[in-house]
């Protein structure tokens, strides 16, 4: 496939998460990425300690303008982003997105709303829930909430399939025409304890996908689903291909990285479930 990928994430020395975990997965699938940081940490915060520096928005945007002097942006299939460590970061990728746009009209915006999980609860700073829901969202062709940031965006319960899908069709419609909302770490009410759903909706229909639950938390595997989950999409054209071919490989990945004890992703040693997962999994029509 032509063209890039810009990537606007944290980046860290050590580990996979944000452009750590979303890049070379790409990159092993055959696409240009142009990785831009928002921070360059030594590791993730999960370790109770970290080194580095945060970016500002200024920062962003002059690497991005630097990008664009260079006369390339016509060739970005896509914008990505992920965690925004500060309101103003989340400002200079709307700006990105516009110069992409304005060099590309059919350019890709997926954003991965990253504000917490059910277990620790909202783990960003207190504006950036409501710069997401009320400006960035709205930009988005594809956004990839888990189950707790799609029930905080759209102040919806989800504890049915149903639920889920009328809390899906409500984020798609604050987002731009067409839209595919995806919701991973998905259990609801008929989800069996030894299993993880993940769903998808665009206009076109609702599909779920369930693997068995992996006994392992690995930091990262948002990031990375994210990715697989964009760059199938501008491959296929398909919300359900897109699904199975991302989730398919996360769970290769993850499985690879139970397998050998490591705390952090396996995502060199295990690239080849991001070309030929080892056990791939079909998404239904819900």
């Amino acid at each position: 496939m032509t063209g890039a990928i810009l990537s606007i994430q944290s980046a860290v020395a050590y580990g996979h998460v944000g452009n750590s975990a979303a890049v070379f997965p790409l990159q092993r699938l055959g696409m240009e990425v142009w990785p831009v940081d928002t921070v360059q940490f030594s590791n993730h915060p999960g370790y109770g300690g970290r080194t580095g520096q945060v970016f500002t928005g200024e920062h962003v945007r002059d690497v991005v303008a630097g990008i664009a002097a260079r006369g390339v942006l016509g060739g970005c299939r896509a914008v990505l982003s992920g965690y925004l460590g500060d309101p103003a970061v989340g400002e200079a990728v709307l700006d990105a997105v516009a110069l992409v746009r304005e060099a590309n009209p059919a350019a890709l915006y997926c954003c991965d709303p990253v504000i917490g999980d059910a277990g620790p609860g909202i783990y960003v700073q207190q504006d950036i829930p409501a710069l997401l829901r009320d400006c960035v969202l709205p930009q988005a062709n594809i956004a990839t909430p888990n189950q707790f940031e799609l029930e905080l965006l759209t102040g919806l319960s989800v504890t049915t399939l149903a639920e889920a899908k009328v809390a899906a069709a409500a984020l798609r419609s604050t987002m731009q025409p067409g839209a595919c909302v995806l919701v991973t770490s998905l259990a609801v009410a008929d989800t069996p304890d030894e299993c993880i759903d993940l769903m998808a909706a665009d206009p076109v229909g609702t599909w779920r996908l369930r693997t068995p639950r992996l006994p392992i938390a690995a930091n990262g595997t948002g990031d990375t689903i994210a990715a697989l989950f964009l760059l199938h999409s501008l491959r296929t054209r398909s919300t359900a291909l897109a699904l199975a071919e991302a989730a398919s490989a996360l769970f290769g990945l993850l499985s690879r990285t139970l397998e050998a004890g490591s705390r952090e992703l396996l995502t060199v040693a295990a690239q080849d479930e991001f070309v030929s997962p080892s056990r791939r999994f079909t998404a239904e029509a819900a």
